[in-house]
């Protein structure tokens, strides 16, 4: 949420942290650990001063959803077996298959949407049925 405010509010300049925090009823604290690990990634950049803030670090258009998801969360599984090679229903595990078509698709959409998509008030979704 807060790098999709700060792509639609940013077009003004920087956007505070105070006033993201306000804007989503957030934790002042937690906010900030976003924005830095954002930050740290090469997404946004901060500028200090009395009209300080955040800005985007790179167009919208070259930033995926799937990159700003993984850099917050880390990677993207909807199941935490799914690689578990150790489970002991692994050989026999009928819904691998399933779930890991899921997951393809999943990582597809959020791969293939940047954040001038997300920001615009209708987004297409994709036909999934060329995920494989």
């Amino acid at each position: 949420m807060a790098i999709n405010y700060i792509v639609l509010q940013g077009e003004d300049g920087a956007v505070s942290a105070k006033r993201i925090a306000e804007e989503f009823g957030m934790p002042p604290e937690l906010l900030a650990k976003i924005l830095q690990r954002l930050a740290k990634k090469g997404f946004i950049a901060s500028h200090n001063g009395p009209k300080g803030g955040y800005v985007l670090a790179r167009s919208p258009e070259e930033i995926t959803v799937g990159q700003v998801v993984r850099a917050l969360e880390g990677p993207i599984h909807i199941v935490s077996c799914l690689e578990d090679l150790d489970c002991p229903q692994y050989s026999r595990c009928n819904l691998r298959s399933p779930v890991q078509k899921i997951q393809a698709s999943i990582s597809y959409l959020l791969d293939t949407m940047t954040l001038a998509e997300l920001t615009r008030e209708t987004v297409p979704i994709q036909d999934l049925t060329t995920v494989n």
